[in-house]
């Protein structure tokens, strides 16, 4: 498609932009009726479904999708489990905090080590379990730089476990990642893997 003036863009746009939020939401959609149905919303004589019957399918969808959800990370919790007991079962390497959050050093940095308060210059890759990589600053050629007291617990925890120059593979537990929390695709209750290098602490406190 070739998007010649504004109101095509902007109805690309728009197009686009509801079709990412449904597909986030996983939301399963007829097309034929979709379509039939977004046509008649411009023809308002033709739609086949008045405002309280739209209204009811509406709150039945966000429902469904709450329980979709919820089955989904009921499952997620226990694959995070399962997987951190046979991580820790199969790798004599990998080490393992009160809190749960368990880590294997790649590589020793010499610097300090920054603290819960300090804000750092960091690269970094983190996967699901099942492989599939969500977010990474490698990728986008630009460190990312935050306070250890803005990201996950399993950060704030694990980052103050290096030095500078260090790298590090951390397996974080919903419980001290994003828990119930769907981000962008990250599904609720996952269990997060990130390579992390911590390159500089930018404002020692």
């Amino acid at each position: 498609m070739t998007l010649t003036n504004f109101t095509d863009s902007t109805s690309y746009a728009l197009g686009a932009d509801l079709g990412a939020n449904l597909n986030q939401q996983k939301v399963e959609i007829n097309y034929d009726a979709f379509m039939a149905g977004l046509f008649d919303g411009f023809e308002t004589d033709n739609v086949i479904m008045d405002k309280n019957q739209r209204r009811e399918m509406m709150v039945a969808l966000q429902t469904h999708i709450r329980d979709k959800a919820k089955d989904a990370g009921n499952s997620n919790l226990k694959a995070a489990d399962d997987f951190l007991l046979k991580n820790k079962k199969d790798n004599s390497d990998i080490k393992e905090t009160p809190t749960g959050l368990q880590y294997r050093v790649l590589h020793e940095g010499d610097g300090e080590s920054p603290g819960e308060t300090d804000r750092v210059k960091v690269h970094y890759a983190g996967r699901l379990i099942n492989g599939d990589e969500f977010d990474s600053s490698i990728k986008r050629g630009e460190p990312s730089s935050f306070g250890l007291n803005q990201v996950i617990k399993g950060w704030t925890e694990g980052l103050q476990l290096m030095k500078v120059g260090s790298k590090f593979e951390f397996f974080i537990h919903p419980n001290i990642g994003y828990a119930t929390r769907v981000k962008p695709n990250i599904p609720s209750n996952s269990l997060l893997i990130f390579e992390v290098e911590l390159l500089e602490i930018v404002n020692k406190k």
